[in-house]
Order: C-alpha cells, then sequence, then structure tokens
C-alpha cells in the first residue's frame, strides 16, 4: 500500500492541476467583473461561448485537447475584461472593494424600519416639491455600476427627511448630482447618471434625463423633482410617470421595500 501510494504521488501531475484552479479562478474573477458593471448580456454571452466550446471539445474526433481548450479560455476572457479595462485599473490603484460588496450592503431588517424609510423620503419628497427644490433620487439594489457610485460622495447614512432636504438645498455642494438610496441608507450623494438618448418633451430637463437614463442601463427605480414646477417625477425601466402624489409615492416606494425583503426572505 505504501508503494502504491508512493507511485501515485510521484506520478501526480501537480501542474496540471494548478493549470486548471487558475482556469476557475479566471473564470469567476472575468464573471465578477461582468456582474459588478451590471453587464448581464456579456455574463450570457461569456457562459454561452465557453459551454459551447467546452462541447464542442468533448465530440468524437474533435481533434482538440484540454489545452487548446484553456487557450481558447484564456483569449475568450482577457478580451472581456479589455472591455472594462477602465474599471479593473480604478479598482487596482483604489485598492477598494466594489460597491456592491456585502461589506457595503444596507440590509433592511424590520417591517417597521422599512415604513420609516418610506416615511422620511415621502415627507422630503413633498417638501422639496412644495419647495420647488430641484432632486433626483435613485433607489438602488446594489447592482449600480462602480463608476456611477463612485462619481459621488460616499455617505452611508442613515435616511432622515432632514439630511434628504440638505443635499438637495440649492447651492449645497451636492444638489446638482443624483443620490443613492440602498436599503435603509443614503449610501452616496452627488452622482452623475448617465443620460438617456432617446426623445423626450422640451421641459425634461438634465434632471429627468438622468433619472430616465439610469433606469435603461440598471435595475434601479427613480424619483425627480422638477425644480421648475415641483412635479414629482418616478421612473421605472425607463418609463416615467409624472403628477406623482404622495400616496402613489408611497406605494412605488413599499414595492421597492417589500422587494428587498423577497430577495433576503423577511417580508412579514
Amino acid at each position: 500500500m505504501l508503494e502504491a501510494l508512493k507511485n501515485s504521488l510521484l506520478e501526480f501531475d501537480f501542474t496540471y492541476v494548478a493549470e486548471w484552479i487558475l482556469f476557475f479562478l479566471l473564470i469567476y474573477y472575468v464573471l465578477k467583473t461582468l456582474k459588478d458593471n451590471n453587464a448581464k448580456f456579456l455574463i450570457g454571452l461569456y457562459s454561452v461561448l465557453l459551454v459551447a466550446f467546452g462541447i464542442v471539445m468533448v465530440l468524437p474526433d474533435s481533434g482538440y485537447d484540454n489545452t487548446t481548450y484553456l487557450v481558447f479560455v484564456l483569449i475568450t476572457s482577457m478580451f472581456f475584461l479589455l472591455l472594462f479595462a477602465t474599471e479593473i485599473k480604478r479598482q487596482i490603484w483604489s485598492g477598494k472593494l466594489m460597491s456592491n460588496s456585502a461589506s457595503e450592503a444596507a440590509h433592511i431588517t424590520t417591517g417597521a424600519k422599512a415604513e420609516e424609510c418610506i416615511a422620511n423620503i415621502v415627507r422630503a419628497v413633498q417638501n422639496l416639491s412644495k419647495n420647488n427644490t430641484g432632486a433626483l433620487i435613485v433607489l438602488s439594489n446594489g447592482n449600480l455600476p462602480k463608476d456611477i457610485v463612485e462619481s459621488g460622495v460616499s455617505l452611508g447614512a442613515q435616511i432622515s427627511s432632514q439630511l434628504i432636504e440638505g443635499i438637495f438645498i440649492n447651492k449645497a455642494p451636492l444638489h446638482d448630482g443624483a443620490m443613492i438610496i440602498y436599503g435603509d441608507r443614503i449610501q452616496a450623494a452627488g452622482c452623475f447618471l448617465p443620460l438617456t438618448q432617446r426623445e423626450f418633451p422640451k421641459d425634461y430637463g438634465t434632471r429627468h434625463r438622468a433619472g430616465i437614463g439610469v433606469t435603461e442601463v440598471a435595475d434601479v427605480v427613480a424619483i425627480i423633482v422638477s425644480e421648475e414646477t415641483g412635479i414629482v417625477s418616478l421612473v421605472k425601466r425607463g418609463e416615467i410617470t409624472r403628477y406623482a402624489d404622495s400616496e402613489t409615492l408611497k406605494k412605488f416606494l413599499k414595492e421597492y421595500y417589500w422587494k428587498e425583503f423577497n430577495v433576503e426572505g423577511k417580508k412579514s
């Protein structure tokens, strides 16, 4: 038995094992990079390419070996990583965790806490609307591209109507950008959002175009208060609903918070 064990260890190819470990780590890193940048289509495309070539390899008389597959995965992975070279470079130089990592995630733990957040947001939006103070609030599920979150000032503050109103006061340093809310926290403020390229009426200003644009590129929703008219608008999947009253806003916010509960299985 000892002799057999000795022979098996001598014949064991540690290089081969190391290659496959690196292979899986590479795939994991590519998928994580695509997920962090909300590139759902590219995640699907990358997965299909790997599976399809793997199937071709195992076909009879394919003529391919493991080395060929490893080279294919390496080239394909490098291509997808190059698409997000700027993001990867920023991550390396900053040394920060991804904005939607578990350490930064804000979670709602009780129904009472959710109701408190909703009440604070509704109160703030009503006051901003009454005073014709422009505002743009994005409700995130932690899936916003990292560059959007980092374009503003990180806060991680508890939600309060006073803080929301204070950030959007005219001439305040962060009032022109968007506020990002994640769960029961104001994640960041003063953030820059991508503008929609679709045609809209001229009375849709930059805030409206940004609020629509961000919901087109990420699975988030937005609340907009017009600086000119005080009209409150709600945006979901690129579709805007104007003239939202307090009841409509409450319903909109409840859908967001109860969705968070459903994801974590904590809804009562």
